[in-house]
Parts: C-alpha cells; sequence; structure tokens
C-alpha cells in the first residue's frame, strides 16, 4: 500500500483531484501581471482540451495588460480567461477561497455541510453530509438551489455560491429548493462549525438488516482520515459474513482516499486509469494486500461521485461487489491543482479517468447491476428498499456460499 501512497493527490470538496503541484516562484511574483501570466501558462501546458475550447489561445496572454493594476485585477482576469474554457471543473481559488478548501481537507468547515456543483446551468446540492445542518434541515441530492439569501442563483458560478451559503458559527442562510414534484420550499439554516467524520457503522434505525450483515456508511472521501476510519470500520466488521458499503451521496473527495480504499478491497486489480491530453494512459493496480475478501454490495444514488465513482467502478468491473441502488452522478475529469503566488491556486482540469474496462463514466454515471427506486412514500415510512435489496442479496450469497461442500483435503 506504502507504494500507492507515494502518487499524492488532492481533491476539492466537489472534484477529484491528483499530483499537488507547486508553482510558486519568487521572480515571476513580482507583479499582477506576472500571476496572470503564470495563470495563462499553466493552462496552455496543462488543460486536457489542446485547442483550450477550440479557440487561438494566445489571444488571451496579453488581453488585460493595460487593466491588470492589483491582485484582484489579475483574480478577475484570471476568471474571464478560464470561463472561455467551457469547463466548470477548471477555476481559480483566490487565497480565502483556497484557505477553506484546505480547512475541509484537513477535516473541518464552517457553514451548513452541503457539496454543491453545477449541471446544466443548474446549482445542484450533490449530497448532504451526515449529521450536518443541511442534512438536518432536510435537504437532498440532486436538490436544485433556486436563490441564496433571496438572491437568485441564474448563472451563479460553485464558488460564489460557497462562499454566500458558508458562515461564521451561529449565523442562518436561507436556501430557496426546489425539488422534483415538490412545490418550492425555503430552508433556513444556521450555520456550524462542522467537523468531518466520513465512516459510520451505525446501522439506520429503520434498516432490518441481518445480524451476520455488516454495515459501513462512506459519506465522504474529503478528509484526510478517511481511509484509517474505513480501515477501522473493516476490523470492527471482520467477524460479518459480508458488508454492505453505502456510498449514497456521497460527493467525492481525496483520490488517494478512493484508491487506497479500492486497494483493501481489491487483489492486485487495476482500480483507475487516466488518460492525459496526449492521450498518454496510466494505469493504478491494487497491490496484493486485500484486507477483506468478505462479500460486498455497494449502494450509489445520483449524489454520489466522482472519488466514489472511481470506487464503486473498480468494485464493480472486478466483479468485487454488486451495485444497488441509481445511476450515480457522472464525473469523470481528473483535476490538478497548482498553487499560485499570493496564496491563491487553479484547479485545472488534467485527465479523464476510466473504470478498469476502459469505461468513461463522465456525464454519464455508473449503472447499478440492480436498479432499486426510493419514493417519496418510501421516504415517508421510513423505508428503505435499496438497502433492504443489499442485505437480501448479500444473506442470499452468504447462504449458498455455506451450502456448498468443503474440498477434501488428503
Amino acid at each position: 500500500m506504502r507504494n500507492i501512497w507515494k502518487k499524492i493527490t488532492v481533491a476539492s470538496m466537489l472534484l477529484v483531484m491528483a499530483f499537488i503541484t507547486s508553482v510558486f516562484n519568487p521572480v515571476l511574483a513580482q507583479t499582477p501581471q506576472a500571476l496572470y501570466d503564470k495563470a495563462w501558462k499553466l493552462i496552455n501546458s496543462k488543460f486536457v482540451d489542446q485547442t483550450n475550447n477550440s479557440q487561438n489561445w494566445e489571444r488571451w496572454r496579453h488581453k488585460y495588460d493595460s487593466v491588470i493594476k492589483t491582485e484582484d485585477d489579475a483574480y478577475v482576469a484570471i476568471d474571464s480567461m478560464i470561463s472561455s474554457l467551457n469547463d466548470v471543473y477548471t477555476k481559480f481559488l483566490n487565497p480565502k477561497e483556497y484557505s477553506d478548501e484546505n480547512d475541509s481537507i484537513q477535516g473541518s468547515l464552517k457553514g451548513i455541510g452541503v457539496q454543491i456543483g453545477v449541471r446544466d446551468g443548474k446549482l445542484l446540492i450533490i449530497a448532504p453530509l451526515e449529521d450536518t445542518p443541511g442534512e438536518k434541515a432536510g435537504l437532498k441530492a440532486e436538490d436544485e438551489i433556486l436563490e441564496i439569501n433571496g438572491k437568485s442563483t441564474k448563472g451563479i458560478t460553485v464558488d460564489a455560491a460557497a462562499d454566500q451559503i458558508r458562515g461564521e458559527e451561529g449565523t442562518q442562510v436561507e436556501l430557496l429548493i426546489k425539488r422534483e414534484n415538490e412545490p418550492n420550499k425555503i430552508y433556513k439554516i444556521t450555520r456550524a462549525n462542522i467537523e468531518l467524520k466520513s465512516v459510520s457503522t451505525k446501522t439506520p434505525k429503520y434498516a432490518k438488516i441481518a445480524p451476520n450483515i455488516g454495515y459501513i456508511r462512506l459519506s465522504s472521501f474529503i478528509s484526510k482520515n478517511a481511509t484509517m476510519e474505513f480501515q477501522n470500520a473493516l476490523i470492527e466488521n471482520r467477524n460479518k459474513d459480508g458488508i454492505i458499503l453505502d456510498l449514497r451521496s456521497n460527493p467525492g473527495g481525496l483520490l488517494t482516499n478512493a484508491i487506497y480504499i479500492a486497494d483493501m478491497l481489491l487483489d492486485g486489480q487495476v482500480i483507475v486509469s487516466t488518460v492525459d491530453r496526449d492521450g498518454y494512459k496510466e494505469t493504478q493496480r491494487s497491490t496484493s494486500k486485500v484486507i477483506t475478501r468478505q462479500p460486498i454490495v455497494v449502494l450509489i444514488n445520483g449524489g454520489s461521485a466522482s472519488a466514489s465513482e472511481i470506487l464503486s467502478g473498480a468494485l464493480k468491473d472486478n466483479g468485487r461487489a454488486t451495485i444497488v441502488g441509481k445511476k450515480s452522478f457522472g464525473k469523470g475529469l481528473v483535476q490538478e491543482i497548482n498553487k499560485l503566488p499570493g496564496g491563491s491556486a487553479m484547479h485545472i482540469t488534467i485527465q479523464k479517468y476510466l473504470t478498469p474496462n476502459g469505461t468513461d463514466i463522465n456525464k454519464k454515471g455508473i449503472e447499478p447491476d440492480i436498479e432499486v427506486e426510493i419514493t417519496a412514500e418510501d421516504v415517508k415510512a421510513e423505508r428503505d428498499p435499496q438497502l433492504q435489496k443489499a442485505n437480501d442479496i448479500l444473506v442470499k450469497q452468504v447462504r449458498v456460499a455455506k451450502a456448498k461442500p468443503r474440498p477434501v483435503k488428503h
């Protein structure tokens, strides 16, 4: 497993990232114009689409030379330049935004505890984090945020939305939410200091899971502590005959976490492959130090994104687990985070990733082996047919396995 950690990668709260790259150069960092030029060069050399969205990239290099006087001017100019790429995952982070991102990786943040993203021009909740103000208020994956504190979100960026939703502990944010088949509703949510616990083995109160079946809820790959928490959960469930791995509404996080966790469950098989702008393909393969061979059922839904899709895709394609639920979010692009002078940074899409079978799931998602819907009636009655189906599958698999005659040693 140590070999895997040599390829350290990092993600923002919404996106899978790879290879932390420091680009600080004190000589080039003397002026705001130099900051802008550094951003231009990084995109020119790294962006996955070599045509930069079918445009002459040179036209941007000196476009704002006469108007960039301050760092704030450079920030605005960089944002404008990046928007021309038409890639929501390539983005600029000012020092505050980059600091907030680092806080989330360290395992804490201030806000309401929801992951957000833009899809088809709509600001969506990818997933509420477990046991946070957002989840307790009733926010759900796929909810559309129409307004934040009375202001329309039409045309808003993820960064701008996140900045409006975050705030000091004890303050309130007001969200106007649109949910399918329901009238629009205003949610008033009090912000809190949120410790990001990634793993829970607590069985939902309404679930009917057999005593010989373990349950592990992995809500996020963001925290650097997620892998240790997951390993401890496996140890806790080592005497169970099978494990339900719940990745529903898990928005992703650190790519290394996805690889390391997959390595605990796979035995020398391919985990994921990445393809860069030159078509170079690199494959990540698990070691032969698998921790458990217990049968597994993985639960996914429309809020399962990025690192969740890497893990579930690896387990599915290698025949290691049965996937139950609904199709996942469909985020199959890899971003690199580049530190810039003055504490800012830039995420650049540099690769796409493929599941072990070579499947590109971007904007398509992972299809479950067994599709199970959760209806409004199920929610009202506190039923979880997806979790129940996972339990039934494992109970049957264990019964069949135990019924098979064991080979006789001579």
